[in-house]
């Protein structure tokens, strides 16, 4: 069996007509003098895959590091495709209205999974809002009529937010980020979205954005607060506290702020990803140090065992 150590990834920039700087004087991340509207920060995808930075495995694709390997998963890992997709979304200008398939609806349509996912808010401008769901009292039913008679604007619902939030968004939930707002998103590894609606917004070419607009009215439907609150802690077991983000059956996902030193385990369960928001330090694993700083993104082998967190950093811990 290979060492295991903290593995530091590379991340894959994406231009989006939405995005901006941020990402670059935030983190230092660069795309060729384009703007970035997101960085994926941990990513096992075919044409968009992580690359390992530090150590023995360095230059290898964290692909090839996980096939030469499969343990590095944990137990928990069913064997398929990888199984999450971490990001940084930078939203200078308002996202697209949209709504993702559960796994059902994507297995019979598409080729890529279902979407569940759910965004931690790094920053955000004063009245800054996303769109949330339907407006209360709006149906599946109610909704078609609007976006048919042109008033999608009047069925959604927004919620306004700021630095620190969570915000879970289960398959079926019409969401959209507004502008002026960071957030770091965990979700299940799937590119898929359906647009709903796009504001009447142009590419670089000139053209008007492909909408999916009987596909989103096929799986978008109302929650309450309560319903997402069951899926989001559907998996809750006694390893949960205040620092537990989320907890359902695609991820557990914690927020964890660090003064000094703090002590962690990598059990034989699950890998971890490791998504620094600020701050500087070093992880410590078997007598070795590794520098780290806010933007940065590790992937932890499973079975790796005890390690440390040294340093004033803030850390997004995401595992299965």
């Amino acid at each position: 069996m290979k060492k295991l150590y903290p593995i530091k990834v590379s991340y894959v920039a994406k231009s989006r007509i939405w995005g901006g700087e941020n990402l670059s004087k935030m983190f230092g991340k660069e795309n060729g003098g384009e703007n970035i509207g997101e960085t994926w920060d941990l990513t096992v995808r075919e044409d968009e895959m992580s690359r390992v930075l530090n150590g023995d495995c360095t230059g290898m694709t964290l692909g090839e590091y996980i096939d030469a390997d499969k343990s590095v998963m944990g137990t928990k890992y069913d064997g398929g495709r990888f199984p999450l997709l971490i990001k940084f979304i930078d939203a200078q200008d308002k996202l697209s209205v949209q709504v993702h398939p559960d796994d059902d609806y994507a297995l019979a349509h598409e080729k890529d999974p279902g979407k569940t996912e759910m965004w931690y808010i790094v920053d955000a401008v004063p009245g800054a809002k996303i769109v949330y769901g339907l407006a209360d009292g709006v149906s599946k039913e109610d909704f078609a009529a609007a976006v048919e008679a042109g008033k999608i604007g009047d069925a959604m619902g927004y919620q306004s937010v700021k630095a620190g939030e969570t915000y879970f968004i289960p398959s079926g939930l019409l969401h959209a980020i507004g502008e002026g707002i960071i957030i770091a998103e965990i979700q299940q590894n799937s590119d898929l979205t359906y647009r709903v609606y796009d504001y009447e917004r142009r590419d670089s070419a000139g053209n008007l954005r492909e909408l999916h607009v009987e596909k989103s009215l096929d799986v978008v439907r109302p929650f309450t607060e309560a319903e997402i609150n069951a899926i989001r802690f559907e998996a809750k077991d006694e390893l949960d506290n205040e620092e537990t983000l989320a907890h359902c059956r695609y991820f557990r996902v914690k927020h964890v702020k660090i003064s000094g030193e703090r002590a962690f385990t990598a059990s034989e369960d699950s890998f971890a990803s490791l998504l620094f928001l600020s701050g500087e330090g070093e992880i410590i694993s078997d007598g070795e140090s590794y520098s780290v700083t806010a933007g940065e993104s590790f992937f932890i082998p499973a079975g790796m065992g005890d390690f440390i967190i040294n340093g004033n950093v803030e850390v997004i811990i995401s595992t299965l």
